[in-house]
């Protein structure tokens, strides 16, 4: 009879060494339903965006002409790089920093480059919140203290045509009937904006206490996890299409209403041989879809390893952009009104940004039969939308954070306790945002830092790593044993050739129409002040480079076989769906790349060559 060999000393001390470490882990956890995911990714690339944005580029470009430019970015860089970055996290189930460690280790400062936007993004969007909030509980009263002269902020006299000029660039002003009282409640009772950067002047304590409160509902909405996030988002992500859909019908109900919709979707072909327009699509693409920020592959980490992400990215897609059409029309038929009712044309009136939402849209809502009720549902409209956002970009942050230090940080209560951290110091470094001069900081952290021209170096990296570096085919085989078939060949090449040539066109053209940074006509930002905004921006993309420096120079072996295993995936990394479970628990990641870092000389073969 044949005994079987007893396994070997190497293999025992293996499994154990595996089980140990199973059982110092919690489970990472995964989405509760397929429900819970949907909702929290629409809240995560739905957001004020595109209600105040989208509208007004569309308009200012050629009404239904925009269309064209937008689809086509749509086609070639948004669904090809939402879906890369979806299958992504599905694939790896790592956060924002932890997936490019294990599919390509010299790419890892990418994942660095993407949180530390994020963060800023947290710290200066959520003063946009704070204001929401300020207006929303100003609603509350007999009378909307917008819509009339009497009060302790209201000058009473014409403003400078400076001031009106800034306000009319920046915030969305009128430059004509400048003692319009909507317009000294924005500047003079909310902001009490000073001069310049020069000025930061006295934190404005109510705005700083809208912004505690802000804070502090994102820490109960993402202090549980996913447990907690998934079901925030049942109200936060569907509560808002209720008030669009209540603001549209009371919108195309109002006289003049079908003025304002012309005006948004009348076709201007003559539009499509400007290069602006199409610059503007494709920010908007980048803006609104959360591309390159790593939200969607921390998002997309929770899922099984069999759900069928390819489905979800056009589903989700198609509502992100249908979502922006539709605003559209709740919008512009509101404005069609105004103008209806004071005798001037749209474009006074129409405007992008903070100024729609917070000076145009209450003037309007001012004019309407029970006021108080229609500005409440915008306002509560404009927070949930913002706000889910942001608390899915704490999230995400917070999934990254995990993952790099998952055997410190999946225990009881130090989660909770990081996540404190977090919060209370975005609060603090957010008091300077609610400065009487903080709006000018908010627009440089947004212009510099938060910008479409971040946003696509960042994808030009990622779709560079992933299908010249890793390798579009291998990935295209990896998302075929998740999902059970392979999707169109048109992502495949959209990743490999037109998504990083489109990115690089849109980026030098972004560079060849760049001009200093103004706050309007009249105040332009000093010096140093674009100095420090470039030097912040730099910092997050000097992530990158530096990471690749740092990896090569404590990498063992020559210098082709340092770059050849920086190149490859972890080992760790499912091979088929046998390798993967729904519930996976994971081991440390860093012990998994250290161990791999231990570099041989290596002889390199056909196969190594075919994985460079």
């Amino acid at each position: 009879n044949h005994t079987p060999s007893a396994p070997s000393l190497a293999t025992v001390l293996s499994i154990s060494s595996g089980q140990a470490k199973r059982k110092e882990l919690e489970a990472r956890g995964n989405w509760g339903s397929k429900a819970e995911y949907i909702l929290t990714v629409m809240g995560a690339i739905i957001g004020p965006g595109n209600v105040w944005r989208f509208p007004y580029l569309c308009y200012k470009n050629g009404g239904g002409v925009f269309f064209i430019p937008y689809v086509l970015f749509l086609v070639t860089c948004g669904i090809p790089l939402f879906f890369l970055e979806t299958s992504l996290g599905q694939y790896t189930s790592q956060g924002g920093i932890t997936c490019w460690r294990k599919m390509c280790p010299l790419f890892e400062g990418m994942g660095y480059a993407c949180n530390l936007v994020i963060s800023f993004s947290a710290i200066s969007y959520i003063v946009i919140l704070a204001w929401a909030f300020f207006y929303l509980f100003s609603s509350f009263s007999a009378e909307l203290p917008w819509a009339s002269c009497g009060n302790w902020w209201n000058t009473g006299r014409r403003l400078k045509d400076s001031i009106v000029d800034t306000l009319t660039d920046s915030c969305g002003c009128f430059a004509q009937n400048t003692t319009l009282p909507v317009m000294e409640f924005w500047e003079r009772r909310v902001l009490n904006i000073s001069g310049g950067i020069e000025e930061m002047g006295n934190i404005r304590w109510e705005l700083a206490l809208c912004l505690l409160f802000t804070w502090v509902i994102c820490y109960f909405c993402v202090w549980k996890g996913m447990k907690s996030t998934g079901k925030a988002a049942y109200f936060t992500a569907t509560f808002p299409y209720a008030m669009l859909l209540v603001l549209l019908v009371r919108g195309v109900t109002l006289p003049g209403a079908i003025d304002g919709i012309i005006f948004y979707i009348y076709p201007d072909i003559s539009r499509l041989t400007d290069p602006q327009v199409w610059m503007d699509a494709g920010t908007q693409i980048f803006f609104s879809y959360a591309i390159s920020l790593g939200f969607l592959t921390s998002l997309g980490s929770y899922n099984s390893y069999n759900n069928d992400c390819y489905k979800d990215c056009f589903y989700l897609c198609l509502l992100n952009s249908g979502t922006s059409i539709v605003s559209g029309f709740a919008i512009f038929s509101v404005l069609g009104f105004m103008t209806y009712e004071q005798g001037v044309s749209i474009e006074e009136v129409a405007e992008s940004g903070p100024g729609l939402a917070f000076i145009v849209y209450p003037r309007a809502v001012a004019m309407m039969p029970m006021s108080q009720i229609w500005s409440a549902c915008f306002f509560i409209m404009i927070i949930l939308l913002g706000l889910d956002s942001q608390f899915v970009g704490l999230e995400c942050l917070m999934t990254s954070v995990v993952d790099l230090f998952p055997t410190y940080l999946r225990h009881e209560f130090r989660r909770e306790l990081l996540l404190l951290a977090i919060c209370t110091i975005g609060f603090i470094l957010g008091l300077a945002l609610v400065t009487e001069g903080g709006m000018y900081l908010l627009q440089l952290l947004d212009h510099h830092v938060c910008s479409g021209t971040t946003l696509l170096l960042l994808a030009i990296c990622q779709s560079v790593c992933i299908a010249w570096v890793y390798g579009a085919e291998r990935f295209y085989g990896n998302i075929s044993d998740m999902i059970g078939y392979r999707p169109l060949p048109l992502m495949k090449y959209c990743w490999l050739y037109i998504t990083p040539t489109v990115c690089t066109a849109t980026f030098i053209f972004s560079i060849v129409k760049y001009s200093p940074l103004k706050f309007s006509n009249t105040y332009v930002y000093p010096v140093w002040a674009n100095t420090i905004g470039w030097f912040i921006a730099t910092i997050s993309l000097s992530f990158i480079p530096l990471w690749m420096v740092y990896k090569m120079a404590n990498s063992n072996g020559t210098l082709r076989q340092r770059f050849s295993v920086l190149c490859r995936p972890v080992d760790d990394l499912p091979v088929n769906h046998t390798c993967r479970t729904d519930g996976p628990l994971h081991l440390a990641t860093s012990d998994v790349v250290s161990s791999n870092m231990e570099l041989k000389p290596l002889s390199f073969t056909a196969g190594d060559k075919d994985t460079l």
